[in-house]
């Protein structure tokens, strides 16, 4: 196996790089220019995309909604018949409801508890109040449209995860996932460790997942199998002991990549760049460039430290992604798939 990728079915694209929450788990906020992902610089990347067989486009963040232009990101990428998933706060969904069912096949907001919890974590008066509001109106606008939430586990929610599910299922979303909080790595514009912060208490943590699994919504409304929640918890337990957790099965570098809006290229969101789309550079030339070719080559998941502290990860076996859930903040495939979004 020489190391070049000759089918990519998952790119997940930062269109925008700021954001317009405060999330204690992110530092995107904190970023103070703005960058985005041009129609111009999606066009020349398109015979890559093309080449490389991307079916599932992921637009991520930041927030994508505040990109000057995002729907019409989506138009060269649906017309190839590429599925176009938006990962979203939720603080704008009202004011663009129109154009999301429209230009997107689904959308993934992030929903950190019940209304007094996650307007807290998201240090936003009344975002879910807002939330609700958007949600609502992509329902009256179309019924059917697939709109679905992804929890990032903390400390600030861990008490609240049963409520999160009934909160999930009171604005009426098609389903939820979970995801541990990355408390280790310098993703996401992370300026300092705030692991501490948002490290939760194991065994509350363990109470709660298991009240989710008692209620029988694992594997259907909560995407996550039981086996999975509690995974969350053990690596909740690993990281409070200072001790390396069971890296997942993961093949995101051999499958996808991710493109920043500064046109950064990383095999994941987590690891270092691999390349970067300079003027005139292909997005295939990137992924199966030198550097690229040999980070692959050597990257051993089972053992890499950075694997081993993956909060969420990708397992692609060819199948079409069927139901979507979780950003920002990355992914899980075969279904559920976790899609991460700060």
């Amino acid at each position: 196996m020489n190391g070049v990728i000759r089918e990519m079915p998952v790119l997940i694209l930062n269109p925008h790089n700021r954001c317009n929450c405060r999330c204690v788990m992110c530092d995107i906020w904190k970023r103070d220019s703005t960058q985005e992902i041009t129609r111009g610089q999606l066009d020349a990347q398109m015979e890559s995309i093309a080449r490389l067989g991307v079916r599932w486009v992921v637009l991520t963040g930041g927030e994508p909604l505040m990109h000057s232009d995002v729907f019409s990101l989506c138009e060269p990428l649906r017309a190839r018949g590429i599925r176009v998933t938006l990962l979203s706060s939720g603080l704008l969904l009202d004011r663009f409801a129109a154009q999301l069912v429209r230009s997107v096949d689904d959308v993934i907001v992030s929903l950190d508890g019940p209304p007094a919890i996650h307007d807290q974590i998201r240090r936003v008066t009344g975002a879910f109040d807002r939330l609700q509001t958007g949600v609502e109106h992509l329902r009256a606008l179309s019924p059917r449209f697939p709109v679905a939430a992804r929890c990032t586990v903390q400390r600030g929610n861990a008490a609240w995860l049963f409520e999160t599910v009934r909160t999930a299922r009171n604005l009426a979303l098609d389903s939820i996932s979970f995801l541990a909080a990355d408390m280790t790595s310098d993703a996401f514009n992370r300026q300092e460790n705030t692991g501490s912060n948002l490290l939760p208490d194991p065994e509350v943590l363990a109470a709660e997942m298991e009240r989710i699994i008692a209620s029988g919504d694992c594997g259907g409304f909560v995407l996550e199998t039981a086996s999975k929640l509690r995974r969350i918890v053990e690596h909740g337990r690993c990281t409070a002991a200072g001790t390396a957790p069971v890296a997942p099965n993961c093949n995101a570098p051999w499958v996808s990549a991710v493109m920043e809006a500064d046109g950064t290229v990383r095999p994941c969101f987590f690891h270092k760049p691999i390349g970067r789309l300079t003027p005139g550079a292909a997005l295939y030339d990137v992924v199966n460039g030198p550097e690229a070719i040999a980070f692959r080559s050597k990257l051993d998941v089972a053992t890499n430290p950075i694997c081993q502290r993956c909060v969420c990860s990708l397992n692609w076996k060819g199948a079409a992604p069927a139901s979507l859930p979780s950003r920002c903040d990355a992914l899980t495939e075969p279904a559920p798939v976790a899609l991460t979004e700060p």
